[in-house]
């Protein structure tokens, strides 16, 4: 049985929940990813902080560390393991640069019905794929699709990562994107603390997006420092308060916080 709520909400039998990202269900994510503890935002009175999922890819995560570089930012990079172990190098221009590394699973698959056992077993093999790729131990996860359950957030957790969601995006994956409404949808309303969801990669996504996105920084930079904020990392943001996140709450049953591109 499934008990929908509104448009995009449904509850089914045995406590699973999935939110679809809807108009009519903005104003509910926040609420449940502050329910299960899942950090949206990051402590800053100015900052606002840049975060590009799926890669590396050869050409996609080029341009926008060349974007980065231009206007002297940092980012973090959530990248997906299969890809790592084809473009190792990738990881290492985006240590070597400054930028953060968190990982983004081994495999780009919603995990929502996956044991504890497979998640952990993705987890540390995307693990395994950054380190042997030369790069840092990445401090941070975010799930495809950003699908959480409570037994995954556990896993993660006990895995030494910290979980980290988003409060904005620029839907550069979808093929209709343009770099102008990339910028608009990323940066409309920004406000200090807001984590930006974009992607340096077209792996899983719209042919080519990554030029959108690449094309679309400029813009992006000149909006936030408009708003009179700065791009900033994880690492500045939080030197002075440690993880992100407080301990997982709820109940026991397998509840899953989706907030699907």
């Amino acid at each position: 049985m499934v008990l929908t709520i509104g448009r995009g909400l449904a509850l089914a039998a045995g406590g699973a929940a999935v939110v679809q990202w809807t108009p009519a269900l903005a104003a509910h994510v926040p609420r449940l990813a502050t329910a299960f503890a899942i950090p949206r935002t990051i402590p800053s009175k100015r900052g606002v902080l840049l975060s590009f999922d799926d890669g590396p890819h050869r050409q996609g995560t080029p341009a926008v560390l060349a974007g980065l570089a231009r206007a002297g930012a940092p980012a973090v990079f959530f990248v997906v393991g299969e890809q790592v172990v084809r473009y190792p190098e990738l990881v290492r221009e985006i240590a070597a640069a400054g930028h953060e590394i968190g990982v983004h699973g081994y495999r780009h698959q919603t995990r929502r019905e996956w044991t504890r056992g497979l998640l952990a077993g993705d987890t540390r093999r995307a693990l395994d794929a950054v380190h042997e790729a030369g790069g840092p131990r990445p401090r941070f996860y975010r799930p495809p699709h950003g699908v959480f359950s409570l037994g995954g957030l556990r896993c993660v957790r006990s895995l030494g990562l910290e979980p980290l969601l988003w409060s904005r995006w620029g839907r550069d994956w979808e093929g209709r994107a343009t770099a102008t409404s990339i910028a608009e949808r990323a940066t409309t309303g920004v406000r200090a603390g807001d984590v930006v969801l974009l992607h340096d990669a077209d792996h899983y996504g719209a042919a080519g997006s990554w030029q959108k996105t690449a094309a679309a920084l400029p813009r992006i930079f000149d909006q936030i420092a408009a708003a009179g904020l700065e791009a900033t990392s994880v690492r500045d943001a939080t030197e002075n308060r440690g993880r992100l996140g407080g301990p997982i709450r709820g109940p026991q049953s397998p509840v899953a916080l989706a907030v699907v591109p």
